[in-house]
């Protein structure tokens, strides 16, 4: 390509040859990180390439090499930052391993998440990574026929050709109930995480916990946003007034925000009043004039453990999948306390109305 007759066209390798006085071959092998370059040719490259504004084209690199070098990640809510602490630890192992991340959110709808792994598929990934997946099962399956796919923070699933990274969340519910109880509280109410991904089993560890101290369990409808948490609260406030429950386990720290602010916004002090327990200790529940109780993923070791999984199907140093169930840890922070010398006689038991609440049910 003459660039002088197109001086807006990208530049080629061709080019940066050209520009550093050697072949093509040599620039490839630099490009790619080869120890056999001598370090003045290796110079001489990478200036020419910076000069030009050269970078290289990682699909058309896979496609010669017929190895792709792509790892797809497909995130289920990019506001949350529990995700992207995830994705920290995915790129540490997938730099280290020379693959670069393609990143797609199917922003917690299955059409969407569908397609954003369509989508992903497209780009002929060595291997694809969900998180926080509410697509079907089968659309997964058909998936993991074609590429290594690895789930994280994902529902229970039966199937047998992909590899899983979870924490138990069943425990942490159990961890943040237990805490609760500690405290002495006796009217604890769940706001779960409705459809998303780990919800049910959160769900389950609450329902266990509370029947474990001989208490009546109580779950509210909810999903993992901070307006769902809000929406939640209010709807308990206009539905219980004078009847509240006196301790809140959150479906993750984002809902337990919106339940804070819905309680402020009622005159009710957190956590004075009412206590609150979040689940993930993003960076957020750790910001100082929230510093929300609540339970620890490990986050960013679950995106190494799943790139690690994914690099060893990748190269074939194993074909069994693997499922690795980690082990969450409560955080105390400040806004869960002892319950109020003189808390309302009875617990919520009633459906408010419009939203779908379990008092003693199953998950």
């Amino acid at each position: 390509m003459d660039r002088a007759a197109n001086p807006g066209a990208r530049p080629t390798m061709e080019d940066v040859a050209r520009r550093a006085g050697v072949s093509r071959a040599l620039v490839s092998l630099v490009m790619r990180g080869s120890p056999k370059v001598s370090e003045q040719r290796r110079t001489a490259v990478l200036r020419a390439a910076r000069e030009l504004g050269y970078r290289p084209h990682v699909m058309a690199r896979s496609l010669a090499s017929r190895t792709s070098t792509v790892l797809g990640v497909m995130v289920s809510d990019l506001h949350n930052p529990f995700f992207a602490e995830i994705v920290d630890g995915l790129d540490a192992v997938a730099r280290a391993e020379d693959f670069e991340l393609i990143i797609n959110t199917g922003s917690r709808s299955p059409a969407r998440e569908r397609r954003a792994l369509n989508s992903l598929l497209s780009f002929r990934p060595a291997g694809v990574a969900l998180l926080g997946p509410v697509v079907s099962a089968a659309e997964i399956g058909l998936a993991a026929q074609q590429v290594p796919i690895v789930l994280v923070a994902a529902r229970p699933t039966r199937l047998s050709n992909v590899d899983i990274v979870n924490d138990d969340g069943e425990a942490g519910a159990e961890l943040a109930v237990d805490h609760l109880v500690s405290l002495g509280h006796n009217k604890i109410v769940h706001l779960d995480g409705g459809g998303g991904s780990q919800a049910g089993t959160r769900r389950r560890g609450y329902l266990k916990a509370m029947r474990r101290h001989g208490l009546e369990p109580v779950v509210l409808r909810s999903e993992y946003t901070d307006a769902a948490g809000a929406k939640a609260v209010r709807e308990l406030l206009a539905e219980h007034d004078g009847d509240l429950p006196t301790a809140l386990v959150a479906a993750n720290d984002y809902n337990a925000v919106g339940a804070i602010s819905a309680l402020e916004e009622a005159g009710l002090r957190v956590p004075e009043e009412v206590s609150v327990v979040g689940y993930d200790n993003t960076s957020l529940a750790a910001l100082r004039h929230l510093s929300l109780t609540t339970v620890d993923q490990p986050r960013t070791e679950m995106g190494r453990l799943a790139a690690e999984a994914l690099v060893q199907r990748i190269r074939g140093q194993r074909s069994e999948p693997v499922h690795q169930l980690l082990h969450p840890s409560l955080v105390v922070r400040s806004t869960t306390a002892h319950p109020p010398l003189h808390p309302p006689p009875q617990s919520p038991t009633r459906q408010p109305a419009g939203k779908s609440a379990t008092a003693g049910g199953t998950s």
